[in-house]
This record gives C-alpha cells, sequence and structure tokens, in this order.
C-alpha cells in the first residue's frame, strides 16, 4: 500500500553488520539481569567482538560463555576496564548499581551500555551527565521495548515518513509475568530496583519522548499500587503514568506484574500511537489466539492494513551504537534523549500517589 504521493509502507530491509570483526571490540559486566544476552546479541550482529565477560558469580559466567564460546572469562573487573582494546562495556548489574559502574565505565575511557533502568535517583542521573560532559564518552540504555522490537523500529519509520500525520498521544502498556519463585532478593528491595515505574515504564516513556518527538515532558499524574502481592511489601506490582509533552502531544502508560498464566509469552505489550491522520497499533509480543510477534496495524485514510514486519527490519539501534562510538556522532539514540527518558521515569516514581 503506498500514500497518495507515492510513500511505500513496506518494510525497506533488515539492518547488515556495520563493522568486520575486530573493528569493535566489547566486553560484558554484571550479569544480574537476562537481558544482558539481548544487548550482546544486538551488538554481535552488528559486528561486534565480545571480548570479555566478568561477574562475580562463577555460574552466570559459565552459563553467559555457553551461550558466546568465543568469549573470555576475566579475572577482574579492572581486567577489562584496563584493557585499551575495548570500546564499549554492556552491563546488566542491580538496578541501583547501574547507574555508579556507569560512571566508573566512563571514566576508565569507555562508552557504556546498560540495560534499563539506567538510575535509580536523581542524583545518580546528574552525576552520570556531569562524566558524560567531561569524558564524551556514551551512557547508552537498552530500552529493550522499541530497540529490540522490529514492529516498534517500524513504526518509528512510518511516524517518521508521515503516515499518520501529527502525533498526538502515546499508550503504551507493559504488562510482564512476575513468576517470583525465579526472582533474585533484590528484585523486591525498592531501594535496588527502584520501583516499578522507574524500572518498567522507563521504556514507555522512552517510546512517548521518541514517537511524538518531544524533547521534554511534565508529569501530570502517576499511581503505584502493591495489590496482590503482600507477601512482597516493597514490591509495586501495579503503576501508571499521564504526561504531556513540550510540543502538546499527550501519553499514558500503564505497566504491571499480572500476565496471567494462561498467556503464551511473558506479556501482552502494546503501543498505540494516534496521528492526525491515522493511527498505528503494535501487539509487540502475542496476536491473541493467533499467535506471532511483532504485529503491526496502521489505519489512516488510505484505509487499514496490517504490515507483515517480522525478520524484516532488524535491529538497527545497534548498528548505529557502533558507529556512534567510533565516530563520535548520535545516530543511535541522543545523550539528551536518553537522559531525559530517565529523568521522566524518576519524576514520576518519585511523585507518584500510593494507591494501595
Amino acid at each position: 500500500m503506498s500514500t497518495a504521493n507515492g510513500m511505500n509502507y513496506a518494510p525497506k530491509g533488515k539492518a547488515k553488520p556495520v563493522v568486520n570483526e575486530g573493528e569493535f571490540v566489547f566486553a560484558a559486566l554484571s550479569l544480574d539481569h537476562g537481558h544482558i544476552y539481548g544487548m550482546c546479541n544486538g551488538l554481535r550482529e552488528a559486528g561486534g567482538t565480545l571480548k570479555w565477560v566478568y561477574d562475580p558469580d562463577p555460574k552466570k559466567v559459565e552459563a553467559f560463555v555457553r551461550t558466546y564460546p568465543e568469549v573470555r572469562p576475566a579475572e577482574s573487573k579492572q581486567q577489562i576496564l584496563q584493557d585499551a582494546e575495548v570500546v564499549l562495556v554492556a552491563a546488566a548489574a542491580v538496578t541501583n548499581l547501574r547507574g555508579p559502574l556507569g560512571v566508573e565505565v566512563m571514566q576508565h575511557g569507555k562508552h557504556y551500555f546498560t540495560d534499563k533502568a539506567p538510575f535509580t535517583t536523581l542524583e545518580q542521573l546528574a552525576e552520570a551527565r556531569k562524566v558524560t560532559a567531561a569524558t564524551g564518552k556514551i551512557y547508552a540504555v537498552y530500552y529493550s521495548e522499541r530497540l529490540h522490537v522490529e514492529s516498534a523500529e517500524f513504526a518509528g519509520q512510518l511516524v517518521k515518513d508521515g503516515a499518520i500525520g501529527r502525533v498526538l498521544n502515546v499508550l503504551g502498556l507493559g504488562p510482564h509475568r512476575l513468576n517470583a519463585a525465579a526472582r533474585p532478593d533484590w528484585f523486591f528491595n525498592k531501594e535496588q530496583y527502584g520501583g516499578i515505574i522507574c524500572d518498567l515504564a522507563s521504556h514507555q516513556i522512552e517510546q512517548f519522548l521518541y514517537f511524538a518527538g518531544c524533547k521534554d515532558a511534565t508529569v501530570q499524574s502517576s499511581k503505584i499500587a502493591n495489590y496482590n502481592n503482600k507477601q512482597y511489601p516493597e514490591l509495586e506490582d501495579f503503576g501508571d503514568v499521564t504526561m504531556i509533552g513540550d510540543n502538546g502531544a499527550t501519553h499514558y502508560s500503564r505497566v504491571d506484574w499480572f500476565t496471567p498464566d494462561g498467556l503464551s509469552t511473558w506479556g501482552d505489550g502494546r503501543t498505540i500511537i494516534l496521528g492526525t491522520e491515522g493511527y498505528i497499533e503494535l501487539r509487540k509480543y502475542v496476536d491473541l489466539t493467533r499467535g506471532g510477534s511483532d504485529h503491526l496495524f496502521l489505519v489512516n485514510g488510505e484505509g487499514e492494513q496490517k504490515i507483515d514486519v517480522k525478520d524484516k527490519v532488524g535491529f538497527p539501534y545497534f548498528g548505529a551504537l557502533i558507529l556512534d562510538c567510533l565516530n563520535g556522532t548520535e545516530l543511535a539514540m541522543t545523550q539528551a534523549h536518553t537522559f531525559k527518558a530517565a529523568e521522566l521515569s524518576l519524576q514520576a516514581q518519585l511523585q507518584a500517589v500510593r494507591v494501595e
């Protein structure tokens, strides 16, 4: 399907590696969350070479090496930080340790790629801003619900191409399965995980800024609750946020730990982008009763369309991040955008009204 001016709505093809083996060397530190595998997969597929891994837990390192046989277990964190060949360190530490680790990595002259949430306090954010400015290094964040989802990547292309006109509202839903028995102790300690909005809703807030083209926003309201997990008194199993962007676009996000056992995946994540000329709906991880993932629906003046993007778009963020590290550019994501998404998540968490 094409627009009146000939715009093609079909995916343009998957992203390809941007460097050859050995041209971009990175390492993995702190394997406290499984997202480290997605982060490393993305960088390797874009041409990055994974040289080192370190975590104080040998079982985590053993599992990591089974997945990436080429990687070398380091004897210490310092062995990685002092290796001049390493350009970037990817890490998925306990959430409240991510900011301080990033500062240490950048002060050793390396770029930093962390799992979300990147911070648990505004003070950590302020320190990271100061160190990025002083070192010129990148503090990148794995906002995976956009960066590692093909339908979300393609939705961004459609928005930029004007397929739905001016974006007015972004609705983001981020349900997750709790699976409490498999979670580490820190997952239930609010000082360590930061709160549900700081954590989960950082995805939705980042997507709002991106899809709506906002450089800033104001948190209008936010709420948190522990409705059904009183045995974990510091856990928040529900949170929501409303915002107004600096360009007039609005946002609502809801995140929770209430994915039922009967769902075929860990969460029915959805995003709806409303524009003046149409709307886009993303059913990212499942199409209920029909299965599959990466479902993108587009409705505008030309009609309604379901666009097949699975295995057709790829994940260009990772190649762009590699080029940014090598060339001093901001192709993947600007540092201002990265930090603004984190700042708004922290502000929404701090001012959230406790419902229960």
